[in-house]
């Protein structure tokens, strides 16, 4: 009995110290953010005005971006430099992602860690890009057709910026994709041939997500379903250059 006890509690302690170390990066990632957003916070109009940007510009004549409540403003603008602070943040918040599950990777794994974060970062940047400068003039301007004859579209700042960054934010995350397929394929979690096995049912889950993430509208799915599309086959093709080599390695290991 005593040793089922004894063996309870150190089942117990992993978990802990994971636990533990999960809080300490949490907390490293917190105190970079507001680090940045005190930085961000004197420069809000200028991203006021380069979020707003595809908006205006193809806002009928006489619709505007209002402010509905009289505080909304105020708070709209504290959530948009948070937002732009956990963006320019995205470097140390995959630094810490990394660092967190470094100890579970072989040790020729872990030398990935510069590779990791500069390519994670750079196509979570490529994903907004596309988002702000491919999805949103052609959706903005086709979701304003609506503004005709006596309808006029007057819209609210809030939800404008609730729109944005969950946008931003989903576009950013899903060109993620080979990124992680790489590192699973090292890892062996998976395999070309089981994403090709798989492949139908990745696509409904494809078009799941984007409806997920996206307003309820075919054109907005589309825009994201698409280039997720694009990013499973090159993930594919990600899996079956590097995961071959991963098992070459080990084959080599238990030879």
């Amino acid at each position: 009995m005593p040793k089922e006890k004894d063996s309870g509690v150190e089942a117990k302690q992993p978990l802990m110290e994971h636990l533990e170390e999960l809080r300490k990066r949490l907390i490293r990632i917190f105190i970079i953010v507001i680090i940045v957003f005190s930085v961000v916070y004197n420069q809000s109009k200028f991203f006021m005005d380069f979020i707003t940007a595809p908006l205006v510009a193809v806002l009928p004549e006489h619709s505007t971006l209002s402010m509905i409540k009289i505080t909304e403003g105020f708070f709209v603008e504290l959530k948009l430099c948070a937002v732009v602070a956990v963006f320019f943040s995205m470097p140390a918040i995959f630094y810490e992602l990394w660092r967190f599950i470094a100890p579970g990777l072989y040790a020729q794994e872990k030398k990935y860690i510069v590779s990791f974060v500069i390519s994670a970062t750079l196509l979570f940047l490529g994903g907004a890009a596309f988002a702000y400068y491919g999805a949103f003039p052609f959706g903005f301007k086709f979701f304003l057709t609506y503004a005709q004859g006596s309808i006029t579209a007057n819209l609210s700042l809030e939800e404008y910026l609730g729109f944005f960054t969950k946008m931003i934010m989903a576009f950013g995350f899903v060109f993620e994709m080979p990124v992680f397929t790489f590192f699973l394929a090292k890892m062996g979690f998976i395999t070309s041939g089981m994403m090709h096995k798989y492949r139908k049912y990745s696509y409904l889950g494809i078009f799941i997500i984007a409806a997920i993430l996206t307003p309820p509208d075919v054109f907005s799915q589309m825009m994201m379903a698409c280039p997720m599309i694009i990013l499973y086959e090159v993930s594919v093709f990600v899996a079956k250059i590097f995961g071959r080599k991963r098992e070459i390695k080990e084959e080599d290991v238990y030879a």
